[in-house]
């Protein structure tokens, strides 16, 4: 069976301390992860690493140059003690669409909200997402992204460590499987506690973070 989900756009790792990460990340698979840019206003910043065909992971942590935020940052990463993948996001064809659609099979993936942020070379990428309090709050249904004219982030000639593979484990299996054919893809999900996981093919060997 492929584990790698149809539409795949991004992997979420997030963590409460974003360059402590990228160096484990880093001494894990012998691939350094590139600067992304900063979310400005967010308090966050990201590094970056290609997965393969048009899918990256981003790693995503709290910035120490920005002032603190006005409400939380993304992903709740304030809340985290340790490093976790948190979500993962899928790129349909039509975003508008695939939201009328999920909602029309009973999932409301939420609203959608403009975002960007500014490249290190000082580049500002926009992008639009669905974000809001419909989403499944296990983090394991992925939220939907629509790059428009923005260059992808994966073609941007990161440093690469290709996926292998990307499961879940969920205490209802079935209620994510059903959540995941509204949007028209799928992941191995499996009994357990709420988790994602994703393996990647290194220098170093295959190497999985949970």
């Amino acid at each position: 069976m492929n584990t790698i989900p149809a539409r795949l756009d991004h992997l979420v790792l997030a963590t409460p301390d974003l360059l402590a990460t990228v160096a484990d990340f880093t001494r894990r698979t012998g691939v350094a992860p590139a600067p992304g840019g900063v979310h400005v206003e967010l308090g966050t910043r990201n590094f970056l690493v290609a997965l393969g065909g048009s899918a990256y992971l981003e790693i995503i942590g709290p910035d120490p140059e920005q002032p603190a935020p006005e409400g939380p940052r993304p992903f709740s990463v304030d809340a985290l003690s340790v490093p976790r993948t948190v979500t993962w996001a899928i790129s349909p064809p039509d975003l508008d669409a695939a939201v009328a659609t999920a909602r029309t099979r009973g999932y409301d993936p939420g609203d959608i909200h403009p975002m960007s942020r500014r490249t290190p070379d000082g580049t500002l990428l926009e992008w639009r997402l669905t974000d809001g309090d419909t989403q499944h709050p296990s983090g394991l249904v992925p939220f939907l992204i629509d790059w428009g004219t923005a260059r992808h982030p994966s073609a941007s000639g990161l440093p690469s460590t290709p996926l292998l593979a990307l499961s879940a484990t969920a205490p209802d299996p079935g209620e994510i499987r059903r959540l995941l054919a509204a949007l028209d893809t799928e992941l191995p999900v499996t009994e357990g506690p709420v988790g994602l996981s994703f393996t990647v093919d290194t220098p170093q060997g295959q190497v999985t973070f949970g």
